[in-house]
Formats: C-alpha cells, structure tokens, sequence
C-alpha cells in the first residue's frame, strides 16, 4: 500500500478495503482461477491489510487434519525447513473448536502454548479468525506480528473475517 493508500484507507470501512484490494488482485488471476491461487492471494491479502509480519491459511478435513497450507512473509528457505504445516493443537486450537476469533498479545504465555516446532519462525502477536464451511469450521486464516509494532486491532480483525469469508466459498465451492 502507498502512502496515499494509508491515509485513505484511515477513512474508509476496513471491509470495503478487503473488498477492493481482493477484486483487484483476484482480476489478475487467470479466468478461472485454481482454489489454491485464490487462498494463496488471500493469505497474501490478509498479511499485507493488516500490516502483519506472516500469515497463514489453513484448510482442515473432518477429522480437523491440515490438508491445504498456505503462507505469506515467509521465504522460500524457511518454509522448506518447516516439516509439517501447524496442526492447531496449540492456541489456535480453540478457533478450529468453536469458530470464535481469536487474539494474543503474547501467544508463548497462551494456557495452551507448548513452544513453536523446530525452524519456526518466533512470533509474539496473533490474531486469527475460523473459515467456514458447510456450517463447520474447516480451517483458519491467521496473521502474527504487526510491522509497525502495533497490536491487531478491530479493524484488522473486519478485514480477516471478510477475507476469511471469501476463502469459505473457495473451499466450500472448489475445494471439496
């Protein structure tokens, strides 16, 4: 976002943005996007919104297993050296429960946090939000560490629901 962008986007309801930056980019997609091109730009999305150091996109099957993982902010390397996507067992576990969004300050001092797995990249702030589908919650779309140092606030949470509510459809429609 361009400066311009900034100031506008201090005006304008953090769902239009969304909206907008998600019509913008989906149009550069070929005609008839793979579902896994257009989580890829939503996760992209969701990271680059919200001023986050990463996101992460997860898709679970029934039995709450990660089968579709998608990353921003990460480099090539890092993410070669993670040996598994996350399985949600940690903090992230109560969203893929209840579908309620969640948010830490500190996600090492979360009742459930057990350490990040080896070559994870350490993070501090989380906030995540349940994608949905077919009434159930199959998967999570989550960003971490703000750039600028600040804390997620409500307005970065109304543009990971909408995200998350375009990514419902694309597993709901396309995935399954």
């Amino acid at each position: 976002m361009t400066t311009k962008d900034t100031q506008l986007a201090k005006n304008i309801d953090p769902e239009v943005i969304a909206l907008r930056a998600l019509a913008e980019k989906l149009s550069e997609l070929p005609a008839k996007p793979r579902p896994d091109e257009s989580l890829q730009v939503v996760a992209d999305l969701a990271r680059t919104l919200t001023f986050a150091a990463y996101c992460a996109l997860a898709i679970t099957d029934t039995n709450n297993d990660t089968e579709g993982f998608f990353v921003s902010g990460l480099d090539e390397i890092t993410l070669r050296h993670l040996k598994t996507a996350p399985q949600g067992h940690g903090p992230l576990g109560s969203l893929r429960l209840d579908g309620m969004p969640v948010q830490f300050d500190n996600v090492s001092e979360h009742a459930k946090a057990f350490g990040f797995p080896p070559n994870h990249p350490e993070m501090e702030r989380l906030l995540g939000v349940a994608i949905w589908s077919n009434k159930e919650v199959r998967g999570a779309l989550y960003v971490t560490d703000r750039s600028d140092g600040e804390k997620f606030n409500e307005n970065d949470k109304k543009i990971l629901l909408t995200l998350a509510k375009h990514a419902s459809h694309i597993v709901t429609e396309e995935w399954y």
